[in-house]
């Protein structure tokens, strides 16, 4: 039953001790995880479908998360605000509570984990948790207002389109701007500001670089190749594959970058370049010096290590047509660095529209590593992409919703 409402304020048409804004993977691992210790939850979210962001990730089968999850999976102003959260609630618990509800799945390279059959398994095992936890469900239901209350039991008062809420606690997993056309939204950075909370400017992340005119008339005729290559710029070394568009790159390893170079715009200064190493775990100097004496051309050379058309074309590209005896060594230690270290600087992203996350948002420092309570504001908690914690590709950032929402679904 709700409470009576303040005077001059109109009553709430119904209390909660939670309400958690936003039924994507974090916003539903809290619901749950507050409802089954006995907390009375409401979950709004303006979606007519639930959770699509699930629904169509990891090609539609989840990549739900990774065996080897730690701190340094994760880009943070604040480095170490997530350790508490990942180690409390950790990989091997979810991975328990997908075999509990049944649901099979199998392992990718570097340890990603995806459903054998659908993501809609994810969130339907999601939708019980919820249903154990007696959780009441306000959707579609559009937020139109928040404000605080004047009672301690409705400290917050939420106006939706299908009525007015109010609560104890309230939770903003509304996510980041990722995506636009299944619905997202800068609900959850209007929310944080409101309420005097710092927002790191958000941008998009695990998204394809874009490369400025004159490169791209360059590369135009390697467009359409994909290679595993070793890439990095200002940050780990990831070793997958990229793949050059009529746009500019993308691929895993040029998603995975994607995030260091972005992160580049907070610093002062220009951007460092992405760096493409073409030929991993090779002695790329010492392999073309042990060829210098043939009568073979380069691109004939590469053709046995890289895709030929790949080859052929960057050696046009680059002017190398000769054949390997008539290169100076001082020339193929040139051309061996550029084969280890080609650099290619981006004019930008593909944006929100292609990117799978969202960089920046509520700034950590402003939040419990423990619970993701706003220090200042009691009762106001953040939760899974709307915070700045941007994983890598790879089931980092479901583990982030999962660890986060548990959180705070344990203190809210």
């Amino acid at each position: 039953m709700a409470h009576p409402a303040p005077s001059g304020r109109r009553p709430a048409d119904r209390s909660y001790d939670v309400i958690v804004i936003g039924a994507g993977a974090a916003g539903m691992m809290c619901a749950a995880t507050a409802g089954q210790r006995g907390r009375c939850v409401l979950l709004v979210d303006h979606a007519e479908k639930l959770a699509e962001k699930i629904r169509i990730s990891g090609g539609g089968r989840c990549n739900f998360t990774n065996r080897r999850v730690g701190a340094e999976n994760y880009l943070c102003r604040n480095p170490h605000f997530v350790r508490s959260a990942l180690s409390r609630y950790t990989a091997a618990d979810f991975i328990g509570l997908v075999q509990r509800h049944g649901i099979d799945f199998h392992e990718r390279d570097w340890g990603q984990l995806f459903c054998d059959d659908s993501a809609q398994q994810i969130i339907d095992m999601l939708r019980s948790e919820c249903g154990d936890g007696g959780v009441d469900w306000a959707m579609p239901a559009k937020v139109l207002e928040v404000t605080r209350g004047d009672a301690e039991a409705e400290r917050y008062l939420v106006d939706t389109s299908i009525g007015r809420f109010a609560a104890h606690s309230l939770v903003v997993a509304s996510g980041g701007l990722s995506i636009p056309k299944i619905g997202a939204s800068p609900l959850g950075y209007k929310l944080a500001e409101q309420f005097g909370l710092p927002v790191i400017a958000p941008l998009p992340a695990l998204v394809p670089l874009t490369l400025p005119p004159e490169t791209l008339s360059r590369l135009a005729p390697l467009a359409g190749i994909s290679l595993e290559v070793e890439a990095r710029c200002r940050g780990p070394v990831f070793r997958e594959a990229a793949l050059i568009t009529h746009r500019g790159l993308s691929g895993p390893a040029i998603l995975q970058v994607s995030n260091y170079w972005q992160a580049q715009a907070y610093a002062d200064g220009e951007r460092e370049p992405v760096t493409l190493d073409l030929l991993p775990d090779l002695d790329t100097e010492g392999w073309l010096l042990e060829h210098a004496g043939e009568r073979t051309l380069l691109a004939n050379l590469l053709a046995e290590r890289l895709p030929r058309r790949f080859a052929h074309a960057w050696c046009e590209l680059q002017g190398w047509t000769k054949p390997m005896n008539g290169f100076r060594h001082a020339e193929l230690r040139a051309i061996a660095a550029t084969l280890s270290g080609w650099k290619l600087a981006p004019s930008g992203t593909q944006g929100y529209a292609k990117a799978e996350v969202t960089l920046g948002g509520v700034d950590t420092h402003a939040l419990s590593s423990r619970t993701m309570e706003a220090r200042a504001c009691p009762g106001l908690y953040f939760i899974g992409e709307v915070m700045d914690v941007t994983g890598h590709l790879g089931g980092y950032n479901f583990q982030w919703a999962w660890s986060s929402g548990v959180a705070c679904g344990l203190a809210a």
